[in-house]
């Protein structure tokens, strides 16, 4: 495993990956900046298109009538199915109109993110893509290049309090929510860091 400190290390290894259609995975835990990450790469890279798990949230009524909404965020608070569907779809050089999220009404946006078929380059982030249960396990094998991001812990709370109070949280509920369900699923995501083939320390 190597550990990665810049962006023109990554996209010099990602560039470095052969193939037509090259997929990348950027995992990290909540408020670890994969998003961020990913974003820049596929901006750095002349023919890249970026594919965001967050699309992939089931609806807040679903999770209300599984008794899940209290840890939306966890692994079975996504479409699996969904997902892995896009990603072999992807896989496989089709276009597709992938799902965008909304943050503030925190609901998929159907078809908000065109892959062109031409991307020789898709970015793929979100936190449950290196999982190796309930389903996920299934996402890791289509992917040419697999990175997880590291960031200190008390940088990366101080994140995701401001980032939920930014989308309409008060700071007493943020932080319950940074400390509670994010930090539970934190804990899982981290576990899976050792099944990248890159760390990316900035």
């Amino acid at each position: 495993m190597t550990v990665i400190s810049s962006l023109d290390s990554l996209v010099q290894v990602v560039a470095d990956v052969p193939g037509d259609r090259v997929l990348v995975a950027i995992a990290g835990a909540p408020g670890a900046g994969k998003s961020t990450v990913a974003g820049e790469l596929a901006a750095a890279l002349p023919s890249a298109a970026l594919l965001p798990m967050d699309g992939f949230h089931l609806p807040q009524a679903r999770l209300v009538e599984l008794g899940r909404r209290d840890r939306m965020g966890a692994p079975d608070t996504f479409d699996v199915g969904g997902f892995l569907d896009v990603l072999r779809r992807v896989r496989a050089g089709e276009a597709v109109d992938a799902p965008g999220f909304d943050r503030v009404a925190e609901e998929s946006e159907p078809g908000a993110l065109p892959i062109p078929s031409d991307a020789r380059v898709v970015v793929v982030e979100g936190n449950y893509l290196l999982l190796d249960s309930d389903g996920w396990e299934q996402a890791a094998p289509l992917f040419d290049a697999t990175f997880f991001v590291e960031v200190d812990h008390d940088i990366r709370i101080a994140r995701l309090i401001e980032r939920h109070v930014r989308f309409g949280k008060t700071p007493d509920a943020a932080t319950a929510w940074a400390l509670g369900p994010d930090e539970t699923n934190a804990r899982l995501i981290e576990a899976t860091a050792q099944r990248a083939d890159h760390v990316i320390r900035r």
